[in-house]
């Protein structure tokens, strides 16, 4: 488990700081997760900034209107060919704001379908899988994983199916959004067009296939920290999606790193995200388990 004394304060803000725009690129972008360990290159399938979800603590800055609107799949693979060039070769860790990098994080861990919405929306989700694994064989990156960042609200389409069975093939992941145990909860803190009958059974349709991994953001909603019978509900989930067949690699607890969609929305404290990770190790004992802590 991530702890406080892990990371110096340069490292909390590389960690805070996501933009997505690098150089001229439309689509393609480096950042440092803290998730990942290390550097992780953002394709963004949703340059329109539109979402399924409007969730409270969404850390995309709508207030800016989008430049491009659209996804051009050659130029995605450029970008995304010359970004695998620049940071293979090492030279992305000489310009700032990489140049501070501690050794330890300057390592490619993944291409990742994320950026100013859900990619698997977006009618170029397959064709942009195509075009990564074709970038990744040809720069011998077999090693750098896919990893597709989702709500899951789409799992389950034709053609996401397709694209994820190729992921499958080249070191493919799925993180799946699930913030909540109940359908209120869900409305209030994700505010979806689906409901969240939907996400669980997408994500446990996805996981009968392959192991998935589970990202949990919690936080205080008007200085409220989760209610203990929310967090325990959410473990009865993750139990629920075992109990269908699904297959759960890990579980991701993580609280607010940037600047949210809401004012009333802050980060929990390092006590109040063990007290959730307790929670869920106490209902889903045996489901792998990593809190990952903001700034304190």
């Amino acid at each position: 488990m991530e702890t406080p004394d892990d990371r110096s304060d340069a490292l909390d803000a590389a960690f805070a700081s996501h933009p997505r725009d690098w150089r001229a690129n439309r689509y393609v972008y480096p950042v440092l997760s803290r998730r990942s360990g290390g550097l992780s290159i953002g394709v963004n399938l949703n340059p329109d900034k539109a979402c399924n979800f409007d969730c409270i603590y969404c850390q995309v800055d709508r207030t800016i209107p989008p430049i491009v609107r659209t996804v051009d799949v050659e130029i995605l693979r450029r970008e995304l060919d010359d970004m695998l060039a620049l940071a293979l070769s090492g030279r992305l860790f000489d310009e700032p704001p990489f140049r501070d990098t501690p050794a330890a994080y300057r390592r490619i861990n993944d291409i990742a379908f994320s950026g100013d919405g859900e990619p698997t929306a977006s009618p170029q989700f397959l064709p942009s899988v195509r075009a990564a694994i074709a970038c990744k064989a040809a720069r011998g990156a077999d090693a750098v994983r896919l990893v597709l960042i989702t709500d899951a609200a789409y799992l389950t389409r034709p053609a996401v199916r397709e694209a994820l069975a190729l992921m499958d093939t080249a070191n493919g992941e799925i993180w799946a959004k699930l913030d909540a145990g109940t359908e209120a909860y869900f409305q209030q803190v994700n505010r979806p067009n689906v409901p969240l009958r939907r996400i669980l059974d997408n994500i446990t349709d996805a996981a009968r296939i392959r192991p998935v991994v589970i990202q949990s953001l919690w936080m205080r909603v008007r200085d409220e920290p989760p209610p203990a019978p929310e967090v325990e509900a959410f473990a009865d989930r993750l139990n629920e999606i075992r109990a269908g067949g699904g297959q759960i690699a890990l579980v991701q607890l993580y609280t607010i790193a940037r600047q949210t969609a809401e004012p009333y929305v802050r980060p929990l404290s390092h006590v109040e995200l063990d007290r959730v990770a307790e929670h869920v190790r106490r209902t889903a004992a045996d489901i792998p388990l990593r809190c990952f802590y903001g700034a304190e």
